[in-house]
C-alpha cells in the first residue's frame, strides 16, 4: 500500500519519516526499500515476498491475481545525485501539489530539500535542449546515485502543520484567495454561464456566428470591468483590511466622514492623485476649523494665543460639567419615572364612564387640505367641506357617491348597513356620508317611498357638477328607472 507517511496507529520505523512509503497489506512490514509484489487487479495492494510466498488472500484479493514485481530504482538517469525513483517522485509531487510548490514536492520526494528540487527541475527540465523533455541519452558508469536515500532520510523532517495560503477562509478578507489573486465571488460572477456551452460550428449561419461573437464581446467587456475593480483593490492596498481599519479609527469622526464622502472619486483617479486629493481636503477642513475657532475667540474678546488656550481649557471643563449634570439629570428622571409608574399601577382602574368621557374629549383630527386636489372642481361647496372634515380626497368620494346612489337607484332603497357593506372604508365615515346624502335628499331612509326622488336627485347632481349620468326618461315608472345604469361621464 502506498502512503505519504506511516500508517495510522503504527509506530515509526527507521527510514519512515518522510517521502512516499509502501507497506505490506498483510503483515504491515515496510517494503519501501525492498522488493514488493503489487497486485494488478486490486488497487494499491502490496505484499512482501514472505507473505506472497504463503499465498495470502485478503478481502477481494486472491492469490491467482496477476501481479508484478517492484524494486527500487536507485540508478541515475539525468544526474548522478538523483535516482530514477526520486525523479518520478518529483514529477508526481509537482503534478499533485502544483508547479512551484517546491516545499510539498520536496516532502513528497523525502530525500531532497525544496531548494534542491527547484534547482534540479530548472537544470534538467527547463534548461534542457530538448525542452520540455529532458536529455534522454545520458549514460552513467555508477550503479547507484550518489547521496544514498538512507543517508538523507533522517536529515529532513517534514512540517507537521501545513499553512494553507490560498483558501477563501484563510485570509483577513473572507472569500479572497491570495495564491490565485481571486475572490470566491467575483464581480459579474455569473458571466461565464452564457458562454460555457457556446461553440461556433461549421454549419452555423453567418447570422448565428455574428450573434455568438456579440455574446463573446459582451463577456469580454464583463471581464474587463472585473479586472478594473480587482486592480483598484490591489493598487490601493484595500486587502489590508485590519491595517486600514486601524488607521481609520485613529482619525476624528468628521475626518472619517469627509474621506468616506470623497471615496467615490477613487475610481476616476490614480492612487497618488486620490491621496493628494484626500490630503488637500483634510488640510482644507483643518483650516476651516481653525478659522472658525479664531473667529469664535474674537467674538469673545480674546486677542492672544495664551488667552485662547486658557479659554479652550475652561470651555472643555464647562462642557464636562454640563455632561455630568445631564447624566445625573437623566438618572434622576429615570428614577422619577419608575416611582410614577409604580404609583400608577397601585391606583384603581377608572370607571367606564370616565373612559368614555376621555375618548369623547379626544381632539378631532385636523381638516384635510384638498385645495388643488384632483376632481375638486366636480364637488359642491358643502361636499368639499364634508371631504375636508372626513379627510377624504375628491376622487375616492366621487366613487363612494356613485356606488351608493347607483345601488339606491337600482333597488329603490338603501339602509345604513347596506352602505357600510358596499363601501369598504371606515364605518364612521360611511355613516357620515350616508347621513349627508339623506340630508340632501339624494336618498331616503328606509320606510319612505322615494325611488323617484332619488332618481331625480341623481339627475340634478349630474346637471349641477357632472358626477353622474342618468336616463332622460323622466316619465318612466319607478321600476324601469331603477333598472337604468349609473355611469360616470
Amino acid at each position: 500500500m502506498a502512503e505519504a507517511g506511516k500508517k495510522r496507529g503504527q509506530a515509526a520505523l527507521p527510514g519512515d519519516e518522510v517521502g512516499q512509503k509502501f507497506h505490506c497489506d498483510n503483515c504491515q512490514a515496510n517494503v519501501t526499500d525492498s522488493v514488493r509484489i503489487s497486485c494488478n487487479e486490486c488497487p494499491e495492494f502490496d505484499l512482501c515476498t514472505t507473505c506472497f510466498s504463503k499465498g495470502i488472500e485478503l478481502g477481494a484479493h486472491r492469490n491467482d491475481h496477476p501481479y508484478r514485481v517492484v524494486t527500487r530504482h536507485r540508478f541515475p538517469i539525468f544526474t548522478e545525485d538523483w535516482s530514477a525513483d526520486e525523479e518520478l517522485l518529483l514529477i508526481d509531487g509537482l503534478r499533485q501539489f502544483g508547479m512551484g510548490n517546491w516545499k510539498d514536492a520536496a516532502e513528497h520526494v523525502g530525500t531532497k530539500t525544496k531548494e534542491e528540487c527547484e534547482q534540479h527541475y530548472k537544470d534538467v527540465y527547463v534548461a534542457s535542449d530538448t525542452w520540455p523533455l529532458p536529455d534522454m541519452h545520458k549514460q552513467f558508469d555508477n550503479k547507484f546515485a550518489r547521496n544514498h536515500p538512507e543517508k538523507r532520510l533522517k536529515q529532513s523532517t517534514p512540517s507537521k502543520i501545513k499553512v494553507l495560503s490560498s483558501q477563501p477562509s484563510n485570509h483577513e478578507i473572507v472569500g479572497y484567495m491570495p495564491g490565485r489573486l481571486e475572490f470566491e465571488t467575483e464581480y459579474e460572477n455569473e458571466a461565464e454561464q452564457i458562454v460555457k456551452d457556446m461553440a461556433i460550428n461549421e454549419d452555423d449561419t453567418p447570422e448565428e456566428v455574428e450573434l455568438k461573437l456579440i455574446v463573446l464581446r459582451i463577456y469580454n467587456s464583463k471581464l474587463d470591468r472585473r479586472i478594473e475593480r480587482k486592480n483598484l483593490i490591489f493598487d490601493r492596498s484595500l486587502l489590508e483590511y485590519r491595517k486600514n481599519q486601524a488607521a481609520e479609527k485613529k482619525r476624528p469622526k468628521d475626518e472619517r466622514d469627509l474621506l468616506n464622502r470623497c471615496k467615490v472619486f477613487a475610481r476616476m483617479q490614480t492612487g497618488d492623485d486620490f491621496n493628494e486629493l484626500s490630503a488637500g481636503l483634510l488640510n482644507e477642513h483643518a483650516l476651516r476649523q481653525r478659522i472658525a475657532q479664531l473667529q469664535d475667540w474674537r467674538r469673545n474678546g480674546i486677542t492672544s494665543m495664551e488667552d485662547g488656550a486658557q479659554y479652550e481649557a475652561e470651555r472643555s471643563q464647562r462642557l464636562s460639567r454640563r455632561a455630568n449634570t445631564l447624566r445625573d439629570s437623566a438618572h434622576l428622571l429615570e428614577r422619577l419615572q419608575k416611582i410614577v409608574a409604580t404609583r400608577t399601577v397601585r391606583e384603581t382602574v377608572p370607571e367606564p364612564a370616565a373612559v368614555a368621557a376621555k375618548h369623547q374629549a379626544r381632539k378631532p383630527a385636523n381638516p384635510l387640505d384638498i385645495e388643488g386636489a384632483d376632481g375638486i372642481e366636480l364637488l359642491s361647496p358643502s361636499e368639499q367641506q364634508l371631504c375636508s372634515h372626513l379627510r377624504i380626497f375628491p376622487r375616492p368620494y366621487l366613487v363612494v357617491k356613485e356606488t351608493l346612489l347607483a345601488e339606491y337607484a337600482r333597488t329603490g332603497h338603501l339602509k345604513r348597513r347596506q352602505a357600510r357593506e358596499l363601501v369598504k372604508i371606515d364605518v364612521n365615515k360611511t355613516s357620515r356620508l350616508y347621513d349627508f346624502f339623506v340630508e340632501n335628499g339624494w336618498i331616503k331612509a328606509p320606510g319612505r317611498d322615494g325611488v323617484y326622488a332619488a332618481v331625480m336627485a341623481a339627475g340634478s347632481i349630474n346637471n349641477s357638477n357632472g358626477t353622474l349620468s342618468m336616463s332622460t326618461a323622466a316619465t318612466a315608472t319607478a321600476e324601469s328607472v331603477a333598472d337604468h345604469s349609473v355611469k360616470r361621464e
